[in-house]
């Protein structure tokens, strides 16, 4: 069976300090790399314009493209080198929504679950949500994208806005775990039907709301290099913990560990570098 990994791939712009690089970027991206490593039946779904873009991916033949009339555009902002908890966005704001109608000729015939990566409030549309709901699989849910709204004009790019909507809390119903940082779940809430809320807070570790509420320390870094993409590495290392029903503190302390890692090294997770 196949955890199935969906959400837009991006072009990115990274600036830090006066360094500037251009990749390819999005959860989904970021997540592939650490699911080829230990979760290795996937596929990864992305929205864009562009068939290229997924050349980078770890495994052209676990990537599936639904083809869009645009492609998600970020600019990731670092000011200062040797912090890299304050992060400057920026973004186009693509509106090329994930629909069910998308999904339906090319979702394998049967889901171990789904990993639901939104990038803005446009991609996942609630009825695409319910659809997926219906498969009665495990569906991990990260939450920022459902928050970002534009803002303020720079350019032919918006800064970002995080904004609570009301049909967030129906979209969430049943879902089995929701990953956020610590500015979101202070926009949110934690009255949520999901079983398990999972809260990120940079270089101060993580939280894991369940029963119980779990600490989780940050791992310390030899070599900060690179934090873009760090969340979503978490997020996808979480995931493959607890599809083995390993407990949360396992799973927490396990993705701390990959993330650390990740950080040490430019772009996406690599254990064999």
């Amino acid at each position: 069976m196949t955890l199935v990994v969906i959400g837009p791939v991006t072009r990115d712009l990274i600036v830090i300090g006066d360094e500037k690089s251009q990749r390819i970027g999005g959860a989904t991206y970021f997540q592939s790399f650490v699911f080829e490593e230990f979760h290795n039946d996937y596929l990864a779904i992305v929205n864009c314009s562009d068939d290229k873009l997924v050349e980078e991916f770890p495994s052209g033949d676990k990537v599936k493209v639904i083809k869009k009339d645009d492609t998600h555009f970020f600019i990731n902002n670092y000011p200062f080198e040797d912090d890299r908890d304050t992060r400057e966005q920026f973004s186009n704001f693509a509106n090329i929504p994930i629909l069910a109608s998308d999904l339906e000729g090319i979702l394998p015939s049967e889901v171990d679950g789904f990993v639901l990566n939104p990038l803005n409030r446009y991609d996942f549309p609630a009825e695409t949500v319910e659809y997926l709901k219906s498969f009665d699989v495990p569906i991990f849910v990260s939450i920022q994208g459902f928050l970002r709204l534009p803002d303020v004009q720079v350019n032919e790019n918006y800064t970002i806005k995080l904004s609570k909507f009301d049909e967030l809390e129906d979209i969430l119903s049943g879902v089995d775990v929701i990953f956020l940082d610590e500015k979101e779940k202070n926009i949110i809430g934690t009255e949520y039907d999901v079983g398990e809320m999972v809260i990120t807070n940079g270089s101060h570790g993580s939280r894991i709301l369940s029963d119980t509420e779990i600490k989780i320390d940050a791992v310390p870094c030899v070599n900060l290099v690179d934090t873009t993409g760090c969340g979503d590495t978490y997020m996808a290392a979480y995931v493959s913990q607890r599809l083995l029903l390993k407990p949360p503190e396992i799973a927490g302390s396990f993705a701390s560990n990959v993330a650390s890692e990740k950080i040490e090294h430019s772009g996406p997770y690599n254990f064999k570098r």
